[in-house]
């Protein structure tokens, strides 16, 4: 009689009421079909384990009255909870127990469900190819017995496989096609979340913020019409976060991401990591730097890559070297091509503060190869910013005006004000590199007025040192202003090391000394500076 009355909560997704009156009736007494919808209740209430108990026993129920198809999908549910659990060998044996019920014969919807796992195997393998293969394999068989489910995950899987195998808009175009069936209301709760989650990180990890945007709104409402979820409110809140972040609301970043940690904390969701590593990079701009650093060690913990923030965080920190050497390791071992770009963008400033030059150059160049071949604005303005550093610090400063202004006018138009800033940083650093004092006053003025409403406290300071807010620690060497001459000329360590009769290491140490004096960490921000003050 329960489960009879579980079935109206339960469509109307009421998660907590449906499971507590299923969970009134003794397992054995329940109907396979009841014993799933409990599985569901439980998997969307956070209770994982039981979710996992519950698909074991309607496996069990449907193997026992001779239902293989219905047994192997469970089977599959089993083994993804499983998996959500970090149990992966509990996992395969669930799988290897579907495809066992199934036989080599049986023509079902939960044959294609029993592919999912090799398309994210596939794709977490780098092998895009075999990962589409297996989609489509699994889409022909959900368009044959109109499985909605199956469905989205295979052509999910689909647009996955076309974006990493560099197909970004037949990759988009599929994952379009998947929220507009979830949004639809076309597809299980399960799965929408699944989709939902996928589908924004994705967007995230292409740039598309606009896309993301969209999605993430869509992803807000649907939780917030189901007040009892709990799988994937966390990970919508940490996506939140990221789009806050970027549209220059700081504060409620922030508080988004503390809650999203909170909710991905117990159990521990795989999503945890992306949360504290978002935590670690709104502490990290804001200039809470030990909070910074203990929220990228836990992200490390919980299995986040932290970087590239653990390398700038360094570079904040003044080891400059030690940024160099974890952005550079960072970079040796990026297979993923979405992982590249935010890599590539910290690389080139870091190099810059090293004096890489060469180094800077190369990263700003792959940057743009990849920029070239996305329709992402973010990209290309990142690309554009980065060239515009690298050409600042080689000595071409007209040409990196260029790249520069044009980043900046992208980041305006998409109402990105921290990047913003950053860009006008940079142009104040060409115009006072140009000798055009007016102007940099005015850049750095624009930016730091950015820097003050966000609260970036280690940006502000610096470029308050850049537009005349601190005094130098020292005056310079008549050979430290030597060297400074020749290095506002646009002269290499080398072709400096020759003028003078001195060696390169002496060159680069009367650097760092002139960049210990002024407040400063690269060539371009010593000439600027040096500029701003009379000192050339």
């Amino acid at each position: 009689m329960a489960g009879a009355a579980a079935a109206d909560p339960f469509a109307e997704r009421t998660w907590a009421v449906a499971y507590r009156l299923l969970s009134r009736v003794p397992l054995a007494d329940l109907s396979p079909a009841d014993l799933e919808r409990r599985a569901v209740a439980a998997y969307l209430l956070g209770e994982d384990g039981e979710a996992a108990a519950t698909w074991e026993h309607a496996y069990n129920r449907h193997a026992d009255v001779g239902e293989p198809a219905d047994a192997a999908r469970c089977a599959f549910w089993a083994a993804f909870c499983s998996m959500m659990r970090g149990q992966m060998a509990h996992a395969g044996g669930w799988l290897s127990r579907g495809r066992s019920v199934l036989g080599p014969d049986l023509d079902c919807p939960a044959r294609g469900y029993l592919l999912i796992p090799g398309v994210l195997a596939a794709l977490d393998a780098d092998d895009a190819a075999g990962a589409r293969g297996l989609a489509v394999q699994a889409g022909d068989i959900a368009s044959r017995f109109q499985d909605a489910d199956l469905a989205a995950l295979s052509t999910l899987g689909h647009g996955q496989a076309l974006v990493a195998s560099g197909d970004e808009a037949g990759g988009l175009a599929r994952l379009d096609e998947v929220m507009l069936a979830v949004c639809s209301g076309e597809v299980g709760p399960i799965v929408s979340g699944i989709a939902y989650c996928a589908v924004i990180l994705e967007c995230l990890q292409l740039f598309d913020l606009a896309r993301a945007a969209e999605w993430t709104a869509a992803l807000d409402g649907w939780c917030r019409a189901q007040p009892d979820l709990v799988p994937y409110r966390g990970q919508c809140l940490v996506h939140q976060s990221q789009l806050r972040q970027a549209a220059g609301d700081w504060a409620g970043a922030l508080a988004t991401v503390a809650e999203a940690r909170d909710r991905l904390s117990d159990p521990p969701h795989p999503a945890l990591g992306l949360a504290r590593y978002q935590e670690g990079e709104l502490c990290r701009v804001r200039g809470d730097l030990p909070a910074a650093a203990a929220a990228y060690r836990r992200a490390g913990r919980a299995g986040y890559e932290p970087m590239p923030g653990l390398a700038l965080l360094e570079l904040v920190r003044g080891d400059a070297p030690s940024a160099a050497a974890g952005i550079g390791r960072a970079l040796r071992e990026a297979r993923q091509p979405f992982r590249r770009p935010g890599l590539l963008a910290a690389a080139v400033e870091i190099r810059v503060a090293v004096d890489d030059v060469t180094g800077a150059t190369e990263a700003a160049a792959e940057l743009t190869s990849i920029a070239d071949q996305t329709s992402s604005p973010v990209l290309k303005a990142m690309a554009g910013q980065a060239t515009g550093a690298a050409l600042l610090a080689s000595g071409r400063t007209t040409d990196a005006m260029v790249h520069l202004r044009e980043a900046r006018t992208t980041w305006q138009r998409l109402g990105m004000p921290y990047d913003a800033a950053r860009s006008a940083v940079l142009m104040g650093l060409g115009c006072a590199a140009s000798g055009d004092s007016a102007s940099a006053a005015l850049e750095f003025g624009t930016a730091r007025a950015i820097f003050t409403s966000l609260g970036a406290g280690p940006d502000l300071r610096r470029v308050c040192r850049l537009a005349g807010g601190q005094v130098g620690r020292g005056p310079l060497s008549e050979r430290e202003r030597e060297v400074l001459v020749l290095v506002a000329g646009g002269s290499t360590s080398r072709q400096i090391a020759s003028r003078l009769g001195i060696s390169q290491h002496t060159v680069r140490r009367h650097l760092e000394n002139t960049f210990a004096k002024l407040g400063v960490r690269s060539r371009a921000a010593a000439v600027a500076y040096a500029y701003e003050h009379d000192l050339l």
